[in-house]
């Protein structure tokens, strides 16, 4: 995998990941106004949990991306310079 592919997909997990804490801003706000409005929000909780999870799977593999892309940065530094000259 090259320098350009690696940053490109950080930077779609980054996107993912920007999306997903939307969600999980908008579920927690639904919860509480379940909440108090005396409903049950069990549903909505359960749905919150799979959406962090899922968050917690984005941010765990950026981290498993990040040092690939600094060790590449590190070997090759020239290839990011190819698109110039």
């Amino acid at each position: 995998m090259d320098g350009a592919t690696i940053q490109e997909y950080l930077e779609e997990i980054e996107t993912k990941i920007a999306a997903k804490q939307h969600q999980i801003d908008e579920q927690r706000e639904v919860i509480v106004k379940l909440e108090s409005a005396g409903r049950t929000a069990d549903h909505a909780k359960y749905l919150l949990a799979g959406l962090e999870l899922l968050q917690a799977a984005y941010r765990d593999s950026r981290s498993g991306m990040l040092p690939r892309w600094l060790k590449f940065q590190t070997e090759y530094p020239w290839r990011e310079l190819r698109q110039y000259i």
